[in-house]
């Protein structure tokens, strides 16, 4: 059981060592890579699910699977506090210039390159020493009217146009999407409108949290008809046994049924989770196969790690009102509750808790699954909380803090 041939890798975006039960999402994406390249219209896809399922994971294998088709990508992670436009200059610059190499400089590309100096001019947007090239001066008229949902539009046909041009397809692909504000992820779906009526060859995929289609229709309505928000869940008992079992026995390790029946029970099959166990399981095991007393030991290793590494992170971004309302989420159990059970264990009212609730859904710690309900977008982040906070108080008023 050396731990060097470990094959297991547990880590925020660590491709796991056999990735199952994505093939639908993988055949989504393929069938969409296909059809934009052969100019034939299909809804661009928005990834959906809670931390831990591997929407990271999968974005970068679509990523792969574009590259093999010929197309030029671009992988961007959206960020809580750093805007749309300086987030995304850098790449589109990065990605022209590619253009440009491939027979050199053609009048798309150099128009492509002149809007985008147009779209940095208009939001004065810090690149850094970003150099845009000798001659290559801003369009006027285009991309420079300062309305995000009006230049990035332009930007991108403008972009779609020069790949156009080159016989090239673009693939933007934009991780934890959710963070975008409204106007942000308006702008981009207007921008893909756009870009598929005139059928350029400019598609995006991105990932984020399950509030992501609820936040995509607030900000345009025919968003729906744009893109597909296929859900990334836990994986079943079946594929999750496959995902411990197989790169084990690559290395010619195994399982009893008993293990691999308890990971599944503490981990509910969420696949970040499996590595975890996996992984401390390996390194606990003194031989093959992995036993349920191995498993059972090496609980006692994995939670202290999830709750330091996976979990407090979320936790300590909290206020103390915000930590409480968790608390309470946690006292109801793991399922999604009604915001009325929520006040009933703080004794105060639904609508005194509204701005926190607010607060919790924009850091990505909530979301509404359906009218009414509430719940943890962080996997078993209801039993770390019991543990974070084992006396929870009931009768406490929650502060606004």
């Amino acid at each position: 059981m050396d731990p060097i041939r470990n094959p297991f890798s547990p880590g925020a975006g660590s491709p796991p060592p056999e990735l199952v039960g994505r093939d639908p999402a993988l055949e989504q994406a393929r069938v969409l890579l296909g059809r934009i390249i052969s100019k034939r219209p299909e809804k661009s896809i928005l990834l959906t699910g809670l931390r831990g399922v591997g929407k990271t994971v999968l974005l970068n294998q679509i990523e792969i699977l574009a590259r093999q088709s010929n197309y030029k990508t671009i992988f961007i992670e959206a960020h809580e506090n750093k805007p749309l436009g300086p987030l995304i200059v850098p790449y589109l610059r990065t990605l022209l210039f590619d253009l440009n190499r491939i027979a050199g400089m053609s009048e798309k590309v150099k128009r492509g390159l002149a809007v985008l100096r147009s779209f940095v001019s208009a939001f004065t947007v810090t690149v850094g020493d970003v150099s845009f090239g000798l001659g290559i001066e801003p369009e006027k008229g285009s991309a420079d009217s300062g309305d995000l949902e009006i230049d990035l539009p332009n930007l991108f046909v403008a972009i779609g146009e020069a790949a156009e041009d080159r016989q090239i397809a673009v693939a933007i692909l934009i991780d934890e999407i959710q963070y975008f504000g409204q106007k942000e992820l308006g702008a981009l779906i207007m921008a893909m409108h756009k870009v598929q009526q005139r059928q350029l060859p400019l598609l995006l995929l991105g990932a984020g949290l399950p509030i992501l289609p609820g936040l995509a229709g607030e900000a345009k309505s025919y968003a729906e008809r744009l893109f597909s928000f296929p859900d990334i869940g836990a994986l079943s008992e079946e594929d999750a046994a496959i995902a411990l079992n197989e790169p084990a026995q690559a290395v010619g390790v195994t399982f009893d049924s008993a293990a691999l029946k308890e990971i599944f029970h503490l981990t509910k099959g969420y696949p970040y989770f499996l590595q975890e166990w996996g992984y401390q399981a390996w390194n606990l095991a003194n031989a093959s196969p992995i036993t349920l007393k191995t498993i059972q030991e090496a609980t006692a290793t994995v939670i202290p790690r999830l709750d330091q590494n996976f979990f407090r992170v979320r936790f300590d971004r909290l206020t103390p009102g915000e930590k409480n309302f968790l608390r309470a989420m946690a006292e109801l159990g793991p399922s999604p509750h009604r915001m009325g059970d929520i006040a009933d264990i703080l004794q105060n009212k639904p609508t005194s808790l509204s701005p926190v609730r607010a607060r919790l859904i924009k850091k990505g710690m909530i979301y509404s699954p359906a009218y009414g309900d509430l719940a943890f977008t962080v996997p078993l982040f209801d039993e770390f909380m019991i543990r974070a906070i084992p006396e929870f108080r009931s009768c406490e008023k929650i502060s606004q803090n």
